[in-house]
This record gives structure tokens, sequence and C-alpha cells, in this order.
């Protein structure tokens, strides 16, 4: 997709929010807010306030009213506008003293009469009213404390939060995830009155929880909007079985009918389940220095794709530990910063070492365009030599202000190079390439057996050993990339070693982290005790066999592994890589785990017919744009890999 589809449409959304806020208090939930950062930064909004920066405040049930000098407030969220979210609006606005409201949400009002139970029939009648809308502003003018104030309601879709012309996320939708095997009971469990699913290709938008089809609901109601924006009317094809529920949601989304019609672009929207390939999600064959970036530094807080880069070194501040929060953090993002963000997109479209002499040469241009008295040196990029580079613009207000971005990137790769978890990155790849090989010539309990001396207690552990957490990114990629295999008598006893030792380290550990403490369902490791730790252990491996089975019903795309022959190793051959190469295979023949999802009577006789006659099937190469989902998310590696391999294949295709 082009950088102005992406990005015009987030920052057109924006417009129309930043449009309602002058001299407001603005709230946004995390998910906007991520939005906002990768659009057009918070810096644009508080311009559009005109206000101080203490006006922009998180939607939480403890935030701080309006006081008696604040009189308007708009609210931008990214949920409907239903439960928890009215109450807390009702909390907020009821200990402020606003007149004038605005509440914008990311989901439209088809949506919300579907939350309502608006039956489809009634909905398709209400066409051009709101009413679901229009009773909340009488509630906000009620909460207000005067029917005579100003309340309104209103849909934007902000569903993207850009991160590059070929690569967007969905904030709101970051806990989405493909449904695995097991699913299928809870699933029956929850319609004990209907049929009974056998597996998950009998999965439909009927088999779903009601909340989670709503969920779905959204992200449809957001890709609709998008779509036009971009002024398309889009085939759907899944890969995967959630994949295929909401394309076939968005192939039938009623709202999008009319647009469809006038429609003059096309476009394939082509989604994919992320559990038919975790190796890709966990391995480290990336070369990627953003990818490194983002694995190593800590989490940005609220956000779901951005870190936190500590900039104290370029202040007057001590480097002391108790001063880490006292200088807010430079994070990945660059929407207002030309430099940064042409250095960022350079990052992301390059290996790691051409990425790091990439700093170094952005660094360089910029201290000399400042005039800083800077040393050239050639040949291996160090940290300690870039550093030296960003320590020139310190104490410098205007060429720090100038290159902001750019030093927050390049702060970024300097802690990222000289942390030790960076040191740690090639042997990990070492132990995947290692696995690879073993595939081909050993059983799955030859290579659980090569891990267990791996899993070493904490009192045990040196540096270079792996942590409780890191064994279970190992544990994903062996299974991931085995794929389907027989539980015999050998591999149940290696399972029953590993099983063991992985729960006396659990136990034995001295602080949970947060994935421990979610994973175990203890918040302390005081609490933690070897039987729960077995219990957890064991829910651990029952995921680990349904993540080996997850491409079982696949029928092209059954293995993401490539033994190896006489001349080529044993390798891993992503399963993104797979569906793009048969998208735009030049022969186009039916496309065997592509489903095309029908959108009404005219696709299902078109399809029926091609079974008799010589009527095409749509097909995803058919249209000038493709639009990948992957229902699950894509790493920074993988988006670079499609992007590369649609420009190689030469298919005049724009990819997102």
């Amino acid at each position: 997709m082009s950088s102005a589809g992406v990005l015009s449409f987030a920052q057109q959304g924006w417009e129309q929010v930043l449009a309602k806020v002058k001299w407001s208090v603005v709230y946004l939930d995390a998910a906007c807010a991520e939005s906002l950062h990768w659009s057009c930064g918070s810096s644009r909004l508080l311009e559009a306030v005109k206000g101080p920066a203490c006006n922009l405040r998180e939607f939480e049930p403890q935030a701080i009213g309006g006081g008696a000098q604040q009189p308007r407030a708009v609210f931008v969220l990214s949920c409907l506008l239903k439960g928890r979210t009215v109450d807390t609006l009702q909390d907020i606005i009821r200990r402020s003293h606003f007149q004038y409201c605005v509440v914008v949400t990311a989901v439209s009002h088809a949506v919300h009469l579907t939350a309502n139970h608006v039956p489809a029939a009634a909905a398709a009648e209400l066409e051009g009213q709101q009413p679901v809308f229009e009773q909340l502003e009488e509630k906000l003018c009620e909460w207000m404390g005067n029917v005579n104030y100003t309340a309104e309601v209103l849909h934007v879709p902000l569903l993207l939060a850009p991160a590059a012309p070929h690569l967007a996320f969905t904030p709101a939708f970051a806990t989405l995830f493909p449904l695995l095997p097991r699913d299928v009971h809870l699933l029956n469990s929850a319609r004990p009155d209907k049929r009974r699913l056998i597996n998950l290709s009998e999965v439909d938008a009927t088999s779903l929880t009601p909340e989670l089809l709503l969920h779905i609901r959204c992200l449809v109601s957001g890709l609709s909007s998008l779509c036009e924006h971009l002024g398309v009317r889009e085939e759907c094809f899944a890969v995967g079985a959630l994949s295929r529920v909401i394309a076939t949601d968005l192939a039938n989304y009623a709202p999008a009918k009319n647009r469809r019609k006038t429609a003059t672009g096309r476009a394939s929207v082509v989604f994919v389940d992320r559990t038919l390939d975790l190796t890709g999600a966990v391995g480290h064959h990336g070369d990627n220095l953003i990818e490194k970036i983002i694995s190593v530094l800590p989490q940005l807080p609220g956000h779901t794709s951005d870190v936190m880069v500590n900039m104290v070194e370029l202040t007057a501040v001590q480097t002391m530990e108790e001063n880490q929060n006292v200088i807010a953090p430079g994070c990945l993002a660059q929407s207002n910063d030309t430099s940064g963000k042409a250095l960022w997109e350079a990052l992301l479209n390059t290996k790691h070492k051409e990425a790091v002499m990439e700093v170094r040469r952005h660094l360089v241009e910029a201290a000399s365009r400042e005039n800083l008295p800077i040393r050239m040196s050639m040949g291996r990029v160090t940290p300690g030599q870039l550093m030296s580079y960003i320590q020139l613009f310190k104490n410098n207000l205007k060429a720090l202000t100038n290159h902001c971005g750019l030093l927050q990137l390049g702060m970024a790769t300097v802690q990222t190079l000289k942390h030790p978890q960076t040191a740690k990155w090639d042997n990990f790849l070492a132990f995947e390439r290692l696995l690879l090989q073993s595939l081909g010539d050993s059983t799955m309990a030859v290579v659980l057996n090569q891990l267990l001396p791996m899993i070493k207690s904490p009192s045990q552990r040196t540096s270079d050993d792996y942590s409780s957490e890191e064994l279970l990114i190992l544990l994903i990629y062996i299974y991931s990339v085995t794929g389907e295999f027989v539980l015999d008598k050998d591999l149940r006893e290696a399972e029953d070693r590993v099983k063991k030792a992985l729960a006396h380290v659990f136990s034995e550990e001295s602080e949970l982290s947060p994935l421990l403490q979610k994973i175990t369902g203890c918040d302390s490791a005081i609490n933690l005790t070897f039987p729960k730790s077995q219990l957890a252990v064991n829910d651990i491996f029952t995921s680990l066999q349904e993540i080996a089975g997850a491409r079982t019903l696949m029928r092209q795309f059954k293995s993401v592994y490539v033994p190896g022959n006489h001349t080529h190793q044993a390798s891993y051959k992503p399963l993104l890589k797979q569906v793009v190469e048969e998208i735009f295979n030049p022969e186009k023949p039916d496309p065997t785990d592509i489903e095309h999802t029908s959108s009404g009577l005219t696709d299902l006789l078109k399809t029926g017919f091609s079974m008799f006659m010589k009527v095409s099937r749509p097909h995803p190469s058919d249209h000038p744009l493709l639009i990948l989902f992957v229902v699950g998310g894509i790493t920074v590696s993988e988006a670079k890999m499609v992007k590369d391999l649609v420009a190689s294949l030469k298919t005049g295709t724009q990819d997102c």
C-alpha cells in the first residue's frame, strides 16, 4: 500500500479529532494514544489544544476531572460506548465542571446497533440516523447537570498506528489472537444446545462467543472505513480458522454494500492466522536492528509496539538508577521529525550491519550541519563511537532540538548494542540452526533431550544461560517448526523430564516476571509452590502440542520446515513467504489453503459455476492492491520479507 494510503487514513481521522479539542481537557485510552503517537504525535495534539500538557489525560476510572476553569472536554476512545466505558465517562463527567463534551469513538454506529441487539433489518432502516449516539448525548448533558449544555458523540475510524509506508498496527486489537484446537472444547461448552464442533474447520461466526464476535465486528468496521478511504472494493481471503471468520464478516458487512457499488479501485485483503507459524514470531533469524531494539529495550507503558529509550546521558542529570525516571524517555516513533523518520524507515528496510552504519552516517551528517567538532572514524561501528557522536549534541539546545528524533534512535541503537541480551541473540540463532539440522536426523524426543541440560535453576544460571521466559521461547520454536507429530513413549518420557525440570525452575525463581505471573496465576514467587508450577507447566505443554498441530488442517501450507540435502542445509520457510509466493504464482492455480470468502449470491454462483464451467474464481493477485492482515501480529523482519518478496516478484502490486 502506498505511504499516502496508510498515513493519510490515520492523519485524516486525527484531523477530525484535532478540530474539536481547542481549549479542552482531552482524555484518551491507550489504543487511541498509540494511534496518535505513530500518526502525528502528542505535540500535534497539544498544539491543537492550546493549553498545558496536563490537559492530556488517560481515560480511566481514577482520571482527574475537569476543574471550574475547564468547561470543555473531549474523550477519544477506541472501543464501544457501552458497559464500563460508559460508567467511566459518567464518573469523570459527574465530578467535573464540564459544559461542553465531545465523545469520539473509533467504532461505527452500525456496530453500536449490533451491540445493542438491533436486528439487521431494523438497522438497515435506520441508515443516516444515529439513535445510540443521540441517546448518549442526552445522558452526557444529564451528567453535566444541565440539558442546555452541549454534547456531541461521533465516529472517527482511528484504527491504525502507521509505523511505515508498508506497515501499520491496530493497537485496539493487540489481544485478538487466533484459535487453537483446544478452543473448540471451550466453544462447545459455551453452546451446549447446539451441534458440537469437531475441529477448527467447522468454526464460523455462529460458533463464537458474543463478546469475541463483537470484537471482530469492531475490527471489520475499521477495515471497512480504510477501504472506503482508499476508494476500493475489496475481495476477502483467509488462511486459518479465525481469519476465515473475520474475512467472511468483512465480505458480508452490510454498511459497506453502498460504498462497494461506487468504488473505482479494487483490492485483495488476505487474513492469516499467526498461530499457523509461531516460529517466525519467536525466532532470531531476522537480521534486523529494529527487531533487536524492540526485543531488548523496555516497552513504552501503555503501548504495544514502541520502547523506552533512556535519554539521561544527553542531560546534566547524573546517570544513577534513581534518576532514570526524572527525564522523559525517548521512543522509536518520529512522526514529526523529518530526519528521524527518514532514519527509522531506513532501519526498517536494511540488515543489522548496514543499519548501524546508517545510524552513524545520519549522526555525522547532523553534527556537520550544526558545525559540531566531529572526528571522522571509518571501519567497524561500535557503541562507543556512536555515543561519542551523540555526546557532541549535549549542552547545545539548538542542536538537540533540531535533531531530537535522530538522537532518540541513535541512543536506542547504542543501548541495544550494549545490552547483554543482544549478545545472547547469536546463542539463540545458533541453537535454532542446530535444531533445524537435528530435526532431519532425530526424533522430537532427541531434540527435547538436547534442551534438557539448558534448563538451569536461578542459582545455577550464568548470564549466558537461558531464563525461564527464554526457555519458553525455545520450546515454542521447537514445537511450531516441527509441526504435527506422534506422541509415542519416548517423546512422552522426554516431555516429562523437561516438564519436571521446568517446574523446578519456575518454583525456584526469586521474582516472577509479569509473563510468569500470568502463566502461573501467582502474583508473588513466595506463593508459587512446586505443585502449582507443575500445573502451569502441564498447561504450557498442552498449548505447545496444539501449536505443533496448528497446521494439521492445512493441505498446501502444512510445513514450515525444509529438510536438508547434499547441497543445502535444512531451513525454515516462513508461512507468510509461502502465502505470498502462492498469491503471485505466475500460473495462478486455485489456492488450496487461501480461501476466498463470498460476499453474497453472485460470488456463491461464481464459485459454484467454476466447478463445471470455465469461470475463474476470484484470486488474491487479481487486484493492484494487496492488504495482508496477520491476526496476532507480525514482526519487523517478516514485514520486510513480504515487502522485498513482492518487489522481487515484480508484480506491480502495492502491499501493506
